[in-house]
C-alpha cells in the first residue's frame, strides 16, 4: 500500500511538473543584441565596446564558475567545503606572480611602477572596515561580482543590496577625502619588495598563500570525516 501511494503522489507530481522552456531562442536572441549593441558603441568609443564584450564574457565565465568570493569565506562554516576557498587562494598566488613580474620589469627598465599609487596606508581601520564589508557581503548574499551575478539571475532580494552597494559606493566616494586626511593617511603603507626584496616578497606571500591553501584542504577533510 505505501508503495502504490508513493507511487501515485510520484505520477501526480510528475503531472502537475510545468513542461521546461526551451531557452535556447532566448539565447541566440541575447547574443544577437549583444553583438549589436558592441557594433554600436564601437561607433561612439571602441574603448566602451571593449568595456562592454570584457564585462559580458566576465559575467558569463562568473556565472558558469559560480565564483563569489562570499561564497568562498560562508561555504567553510555552513557546508565544510572549502573548494571556492582553495579557488580564491589559486587565484591570488597566480596574480601575485603575474603583477610581480609586471612591475619587476618596470623597475628594472628603469620606469615607475605602475599602481604604486594603490599602495595605501593600513591601520586598525582597515582591520575595521573588512570585519564591516565581510558582515555586510554575507547578510546581503554576496560580494559585489556574486550580486551582480545574481541581479543577472533574477535575485530580487541581490537587487536590493546592490541599490544599497551603490548608494553606500556614492555617500563613500563623496566624503572620500575626509576618510583619507583623518584615518586612511594614519596608517603605513608597506611594499613587501622594499622590505623583503622582489623574490623575498614573492615567496613570503606564496609561502602564506600555500599554507592557507593546505589550512583549507585539511580543514575540509576534517568536516567531511566528522559528518559520516
Amino acid at each position: 500500500m505505501a508503495e502504490s501511494r508513493r507511487a501515485a503522489t510520484s505520477r501526480r507530481s510528475s503531472a502537475n511538473r510545468k513542461p521546461k522552456k526551451n531557452q535556447i531562442p532566448y539565447g541566440f536572441v541575447a547574443v544577437f543584441l549583444f553583438i549589436a549593441v558592441a557594433l554600436w558603441l564601437n561607433t561612439k568609443s571602441s574603448t566602451l565596446s571593449l568595456f562592454w564584450i570584457t564585462g559580458i564574457a566576465f559575467g558569463f565565465i562568473l556565472q558558469k564558475g559560480r565564483f563569489c568570493f562570499t561564497a568562498s569565506m560562508r561555504d567553510p562554516y555552513l557546508t565544510g567545503s572549502t573548494s571556492l576557498t582553495r579557488a580564491v587562494i589559486i587565484a591570488l598566488a597566480l596574480t601575485t606572480i603575474s603583477f610581480t613580474a609586471i612591475k619587476y620589469g618596470y623597475a628594472s627598465a628603469g620606469l615607475p611602477i605602475p599602481g604604486m599609487s594603490y599602495v595605501v596606508p593600513i591601520s586598525f581601520a582597515t582591520l575595521i572596515g573588512a570585519f564591516m564589508f565581510g558582515v555586510g557581503m554575507v547578510i546581503a548574499g554576496g560580494c559585489a561580482s556574486g550580486t551582480l551575478m545574481r541581479v543577472g539571475e533574477g535575485f530580487y532580494m541581490n537587487l536590493l543590496a546592490l541599490g544599497f552597494f551603490i548608494l553606500g559606493s556614492l555617500l563613500g566616494a563623496h566624503d572620500f577625502g575626509w576618510w583619507k586626511e583623518h584615518v586612511i593617511s594614519k596608517g603605513t603603507a608597506i611594499f613587501l619588495p622594499d622590505v623583503f626584496g622582489w623574490m623575498g616578497a614573492v615567496l613570503l606571500q606564496l609561502g602564506v598563500l600555500l599554507i592557507l591553501y593546505i589550512i583549507a584542504e585539511e580543514y575540509e577533510k576534517k568536516r567531511g570525516a566528522s559528518s559520516h
